[in-house]
């Protein structure tokens, strides 16, 4: 009995020794190992044999990313509005001894450290502009993070901004804001549609003034044309007509024609004014048909001289 008991015992110590002895590091994570109380080495992924009761395991940490999340806090902006602000920061141990002996609690510091960043950043700018800086807060966050991370061997990936809650007086007005910017667009759409139509009907008017003055001013031109295209037509049928004229005098008997013509054209005329008047102005030669006759048939004799010397050469000058 007393030999299972000193068996078991033995078997007991063995097993305590491999587990003090033998270390099994996982991927993605490191071991800080201390010997007699003082940094001995850092253990990476795989099995490692230590010293029994000399060499202990006296740290762990992970290498992948970690998220950890930020409580919601109040901050004041730069016009004394409060909010409450929460958020989330992603951190990765980029040095395993530095986060063991840099500092006691790195997730702690770094969830202290960006609330306290957040706070400065939200202090320096108005309400209005906090919902359009969220990435330009972020960064300032990582960049105050970062400096100070280095020391703790742990690397500050980003920091995202969850949630904005302004106090419920300030949403009100924020609505009432944003009703009036949206009625006040609206009326500048509305009065733009207006302008315009205002311009397009006035353009309208002008073209369609124009298209008529236009009109007017080819209508007027055509009959402009036509007018003189007409008192060019009459004139060279009235010239065709006085060379015609002419020609007959010069024919054979032309001038006992012109005669006999100019005697009935006195007495037609004449006659016409006795129907249409009822009072007659008479001439005192009335009778006198022939001396009338005679004195027209001398103004065309001497018209047809005239016309005559006109058109004979001239004999050259020496």
């Amino acid at each position: 009995m007393e030999t299972f008991i000193a068996l078991g015992v033995i078997i007991a110590f063995i097993i305590f020794v491999l587990a003090k002895t033998a270390v099994v590091v996982p991927q993605r994570m490191e071991v800080v190992v201390e010997r007699l109380g003082k940094y001995k080495t850092t253990l990476q992924a795989g099995l490692h044999i230590l010293i029994p009761f000399i060499d202990k395991v006296a740290y762990k940490r992970s290498l992948k990313e970690e998220p950890i999340d930020i409580e919601a806090q109040t901050c004041i902006t730069a016009d004394n509005v409060t909010l409450e602000i929460d958020g989330i920061l992603y951190i990765q141990v980029i040095n395993t001894k530095k986060s063991a002996y840099g500092i006691d609690n790195f997730h702690f510091a770094a969830a202290q450290l960006a609330q306290t960043s957040l706070r400065s950043a939200i202090g320096k700018i108005d309400l209005d502009k906090t919902f359009e800086a969220r990435e330009t807060l972020n960064g300032q966050v990582v960049i105050a993070l970062d400096e100070a991370a280095e020391n703790w061997g742990v690397k500050v990936l980003r920091y995202e901004i969850k949630d904005i809650k302004p106090p419920r007086t300030v949403l009100e007005a924020m609505e009432k804001q944003m009703k009036a910017e949206r009625e006040k667009r609206a009326e500048i759409a509305r009065s733009e549609g207006e302008k315009r139509a205002i311009i397009n009907r006035a353009e309208g008017d002008r073209a369609e003034a124009i298209a008529l003055s236009e009109g007017e001013k080819m209508k007027r031109i055509n009959e402009a044309e036509g007018k003189a295209q007409e008192i060019t037509m009459v004139a060279e049928a009235t010239a065709q007509g006085i060379r015609k004229v002419a020609e007959a005098l010069n024919m054979p008997g032309g001038t006992e024609a012109a005669n006999l013509e100019v005697a009935k054209s006195y007495v037609r005329e004449f006659g016409n004014l006795a129907k249409e008047n009822n009072t007659m102005i008479l001439p005192a030669n009335l009778t006198d048909v022939a001396a009338m006759v005679t004195a027209t048939m001398s103004t065309i004799k001497q018209t047809k001289a005239q016309s005559a010397g006109s058109t004979r050469p001239r004999a050259p000058q020496v």
